[in-house]
């Protein structure tokens, strides 16, 4: 049966939303957003032909309501419901209330969806069909010969109630931890244990099929690249696979899709052993953050495929040739030196520079504003060139050079990660960050940058000021005797390296002291030259309220500093031993049994936060007494809020620790 779809409603936000938009308007499809409260002046609201409002702000309120989805659906008038990822694209029971009401479902059939929801079902069915699969291990039956164990919600996916267990004592805590995780994210608190294969590789297959029996498999992809089990760069197709290890990963992924008769774009997914054997993982029966590495090296647009085969048409009998290669870096708004710490507030600026090969999908735009309810990913750059080297240069160059102006970001993570001399030569596995993070977090290497981009700043500033209309700033500053030198002070984000600026005003113009073989070449108030031995750079500076100013340097790399008083506030102080939330989010747990007056250790968990679809950890920040306690589950906190309160044993000053769950 075939249908010409006319009017598409997406259930979903952000990025994915946008992207679908935009090849609903090639196709001439209407489209329809919805939006939470907390969304409504989000680019996905901004893009649609219409929008409807779903009340509320929690995702369990709104973008998870299928009831309220397709009600918004029907009153606008669609005729298709596309899922995106996320929220409820995995949900059999909203595809079926799609259909019941008459509308068209642009994903696979309910039934795939079924079976493959639960990972230990999937592979039940896998190996019924003979894919390769590791085998589950009984929790409560693990011995010390099985470790290290990985722990993973049955329900779900992103790294949620997903943990490595590498000492048999610890098992019966994590269990725990892992299953209330699952359930608050999946509202299934299942949980399975299998083996954790060390440096062993995340590789995909994507499939597209039809309902006339054609199913392609569109190529591999690594996405090794991992924080906290999800994945932060991608590429196609995965490097370093042979032609026999490619054909079995092919031959598995097509056999996956038939056994439960599936239609449309899926991803099934592996880890490949560091000995080259491949193990089935789960089947994600939607489309993938990462799949646009696979459009870029197969020339499709695999939204417009999924249309068009939920339209009943059929796919040609092989799929386009493979041309290329593919990266893709995913922005987030998030701190990777702390704990990968989300990051809310204004977006002033997002731009990439525009080249051939270079592509930009985002849900966000300069002046929006990054909140606290959904996930903190901003935007994915995706590189295409004849080879891989050439892909992983221009993505590197084009995220080094662009301007991302608002919250913290992992840009600097990214750009040195694609640098990373494993990463250039394809030594690739999950554990890259567990091994790398603090050589690509370490702030020494901006040092010297840094300074030059204070002393940038501090000279569009008084270039700034003397464009005012006062009779001294008029002047420049410029006295006809001797005086004091200028000072400014900044502090780099997010290392927290001060820096102190001093320059003089003279008949020659302003020279700045302790920067030898600097000179000062030209100045406005948003742009500084600067003359590093012999070597011209420049320096664009944008300053906004509250004292955060942005420089970005024509060399690559970009700077974040605040402006600092010339004399700190001695009122602006906390209780020794307090613990403050490090972001905002929500209290979504507490240590069993934790009281005011309890006795607790140096490094014990107190609770856990919950932010941007991340838990977070804070825990003790020394051994002592817990004098108090506000952290309450459920209570909504800001940046900064008190949570308890430590009184530490004997002397000395202490600091709070907040690590990953």
């Amino acid at each position: 049966m075939t249908s010409t779809i006319s009017s598409v409603l997406v259930a979903n936000r952000g990025e994915i939303a946008c992207r679908i938009f935009r090849t609903c308007a090639h196709l001439g499809i209407t489209t329809v957003a919805v939006y939470s409260d907390a969304d409504a002046g989000a680019l996905h609201v901004r893009s649609a032909d219409a929008a409807v409002r779903l009340p509320g702000t929690s995702p369990a309120d709104t973008y998870l309501r299928g009831d309220l989805v397709v009600k918004a659906a029907l009153a606008a008038g669609a005729d298709a419901v596309h899922p995106g990822y996320g929220f409820l694209s995995e949900n059999a029971g909203f595809a079926r209330a799609v259909l019941d009401a008459g509308l068209v479902w642009i994903g696979p059939p309910p039934g795939a969806i079924d079976a493959m929801a639960s990972k230990t079902r999937a592979k039940e069915l896998m190996a019924a069909s003979g894919v390769p699969l590791l085998a589950p291990v009984a929790p409560d039956k693990a011995t010390d010969e099985d470790l290290p164990l990985l722990l993973k919600a049955a329900a779900g996916g992103g790294g949620r109630g997903m943990r490595v267990v590498r000492d048999l004592a610890a098992l019966p805590g994590e269990l725990t931890a892992a299953t209330a995780e699952a359930r608050s994210a999946f509202g299934d608190g299942e949980v399975f244990a299998e083996p954790y294969v060390e440096r062993g590789r995340h590789v995909e297959v994507q499939v597209m099929a039809d309902a006339h029996g054609t199913v392609w498999a569109l190529g591999t992809r690594d996405c090794s690249l991992q924080r906290r089990h999800q994945k932060v760069v991608e590429e196609a197709p995965a490097p370093g696979l042979d032609d026999a290890l490619r054909a079995t990963l092919y031959d598995a992924a097509v056999a996956a899709a038939r056994a439960v008769d599936y239609r449309g774009a899926g991803t099934v997914e592996f880890l490949v052993s560091a000995e080259g054997r491949p193990y089935f993982l789960e089947m994600n029966t939607r489309l993938q953050v990462e799949h646009p590495v696979t459009e870029a090296v197969f020339g499709v647009d695999l939204v417009a495929l999924q249309v068009r085969v939920a339209e009943g048409e059929a796919l040609p009998a092989e799929p386009p040739a493979c041309s290329g290669h593919a990266v893709e870096a995913r922005l987030y708004a998030e701190d990777p030196s702390r704990a990968w710490q989300p990051q809310t507030g204004p977006l002033h600026a997002l731009h990439v520079p525009e080249a051939p090969g270079l592509r930009l999908d985002s849900g966000y735009e300069g002046g929006d504003l990054v909140g606290v309810h959904y996930d903190p990913m901003l935007a994915k750059v995706i590189a295409h060139a004849p080879t891989r080297a050439e892909a992983v240069r221009k993505l590197a160059h084009a995220l080094e050079r662009s301007r991302v102006h608002g919250p913290v970001t992992n840009r600097d993570l990214l750009v040195r990660s694609l640098r990373h001399p494993d990463f250039t030569a394809g030594r690739l596995d999950t554990g890259f960050y567990d091994r790398n993070l603090d050589a690509l977090t370490e702030p020494s290497a901006h040092a010297p940058q840094s300074a030059l981009a204070a002393l940038a700043a501090a000279l569009a500033d008084a270039a700034a000021r003397g464009a005012s209309n006062t009779p001294g700033a008029r002047l420049g500053g410029w006295r006809n005797v001797p005086s004091q030198a200028q000072v400014k002070r900044y502090r780099a984000e997010p290392d927290g390296a001060e820096h102190e600026i001093r320059y003089r005003t003279t008949r020659d113009g302003r020279t700045p002291e302790g920067f030898p073989g600097v000179r000062v070449h030209g100045v406005r108030s948003d742009h500084v030259t600067l003359e590093t031995d012999g070597v011209l750079q420049h320096f664009q500076v944008r300053a906004h309220p509250g004292g955060r100013v942005y420089v970005d340097v024509s060399t690559g790399g970009s700077h974040t500093l605040t402006a600092l008083p010339r004399f700190p506030d001695p009122t602006v102080r906390s209780e020794p031993g307090s613990l403050l939330a490090p972001m905002p989010g929500t209290v979504v747990r507490v240590a069993e049994g934790l009281r005011e007056g309890a006795h607790v250790t140096a490094g014990q968990p107190l609770l856990w936060l919950e932010a941007m679809k991340m838990e977070h950890r804070v825990s003790a920040p020394a051994s002592g007494t817990l004098t108090a306690l506000h952290a309450v589950p459920g209570r909504q906190v800001e940046v900064g809020a008190l949570l308890a309160v430590v009184q530490a044993e004997g002397s000395g000053e202490e600091s709070q620790e907040e690590q990953p769950s």
